[in-house]
């Protein structure tokens, strides 16, 4: 079945080439480095050297406390973090650009044997350490004919990919069978893990809870919010496709049977969709702002006839929470699975979500337990929901409350997770 697998990537390669180019006209990063997308690097200092993978921006700053305690665990060693996204890239060298040459980046090649080799080969690392869903069959099987140890933490797997795996089973069952060791994000993960081969992952948590919000971005967002004056903030963060059209029909829905004069944030998940979530606001009519529109530092009082920010910026997640009474996460109107909810918990904001969370189950639901989070039907619900927290504080308050508590009761994860490693370093 790898025959197979290997021969389909080497007959797409072209496709995958133009995609970059395509990709690259919106966002550039995509045009560089193309050279390390086929297994050609520049020189590379032969030091000692552990791999972390971390394929785009989300993984990119899951696995920041981890790449942290590695350097400081092995001091001799070089950290290798690869990507796979052009804005992966770029947060891993804003995150770490206090670390110096002990950290090096690069983009991780295809799925082909050749060209996995001559990565291997180049620069031959101690260890592979994958961030959270990265199994693929012929950099497993490469990194065990060269005695490299693969190892896969801040798992997760839902039922949706266990399905997808299980009838792939003659690909994917010798790639998760050959990994060393799992470090689960939480039970059920590691039980539907177990399930697709994997013999006896652990449970380390979520390593995300670990990441310490940035200063700067708590400043940028209380700059910000200071720009709206008086007015209540709505958050929809991370949205994908399909669902701006969904919540910009119930804004324009719900503003006029208000007494207040709500602001709306949306900050689209990619940045390749930025201008088209603008054409939506156009095409509604609606009065907006790009977040580059305006000064990183002195930003001027937003005028009243301005109903919504588009949040058209990456890295500056934490800056918008901060900004927001309220924060509705994304990907969750739609049947996407829905992205985590760390990021607003740990700024102490209600969090609404929609129905579709099965990527992240297990933590919504805890969180919605604890408090912290409601569970909203459509994008009519989560503005009324929305308004009905904005109206009773003392809720909101309690709401937010709750977050942070349990943003502060999960974490641990990287702790746990170098135990795990120990053996291994």
């Amino acid at each position: 079945m790898r025959l197979v697998y290997s021969l389909v990537w080497g007959l797409s390669l072209p496709f995958a080439l133009f995609r970059l180019w395509w990709r690259g006209r919106k966002e550039p990063g995509y045009r560089e480095h193309i050279a390390e997308r086929l297994g050609f690097y520049p020189a590379y200092a032969k030091t000692p050297t552990i791999w972390v993978h971390a394929v785009s921006a989300g993984e990119t700053r899951a696995a920041e406390p981890l790449v942290r305690a590695l350097l400081a665990r092995c001091p001799e060693h070089t950290i290798l973090l690869t990507h796979m996204t052009a804005t992966g890239r770029e947060t891993g060298g804003k995150l770490f650009a206090d670390v110096g040459p002990r950290l090096q980046q690069a983009f991780l090649p295809y799925d082909i044997n050749w060209m996995i080799i001559r990565f291997l080969r180049h620069f031959s690392p101690q260890l592979c350490v994958l961030i959270e869903t990265e199994v693929w069959p012929n950099l497993i099987a490469q990194c065990e004919v060269h005695a490299i140890p693969v190892t896969l933490v801040n798992a997760r797997l839902s039922e949706k990919s266990l399905r997808k795996a299980q009838r792939l089973a003659s690909l994917i069952l010798p790639a998760a069978r050959a990994i060393s060791c799992v470090a689960a994000q939480s039970t059920p993960d590691a039980m539907r893990l177990h399930e697709l081969g994997i013999e006896k992952p652990g449970v380390t948590g979520n390593m995300k809870f670990d990441v310490t919000p940035p200063l700067l971005m708590g400043e940028r967002g209380a700059a910000l919010r200071r720009s709206f004056g008086e007015r209540q903030v709505i958050l929809c963060a991370s949205t994908r496709d399909g669902e701006e059209e969904l919540i910009l029909q119930a804004f324009v829905e719900q503003v006029p049977l208000l007494q207040t004069n709500p602001l709306l944030i949306i900050t689209p998940r990619h940045p390749q969709r930025f201008d088209h979530v603008a054409g939506l606001l156009e095409s509604h009519g609606i009065k907006y702002l790009r977040r580059t529109a305006l000064n990183h530092e002195e930003i001027a009082p937003i005028a009243s006839e301005v109903q919504v920010i588009l949040g058209d910026s990456m890295g500056e997640m934490y800056m918008y929470y901060a900004a927001c009474d309220i924060a509705f996460v994304g990907g969750s109107l739609v049947a996407l699975g829905g992205h985590n909810l760390i990021e607003a918990c740990a700024m102490a904001k209600p969090v609404l979500t929609g129905t579709h969370t099965f990527n992240f189950s297990e933590i919504t639901d805890q969180a919605i337990a604890s408090g912290a989070a409601f569970r909203v039907d459509g994008a009519l619900s989560l503005f009324q929901q929305a308004h009905a927290l904005l109206a009773d504080q003392r809720q909101c308050q309690r709401m937010g409350e709750a977050a942070h508590a349990f943003f502060l009761q999960h974490q641990g994860a990287t702790a746990r997770t170098m135990q795990m490693l120990e053996a291994y370093l």
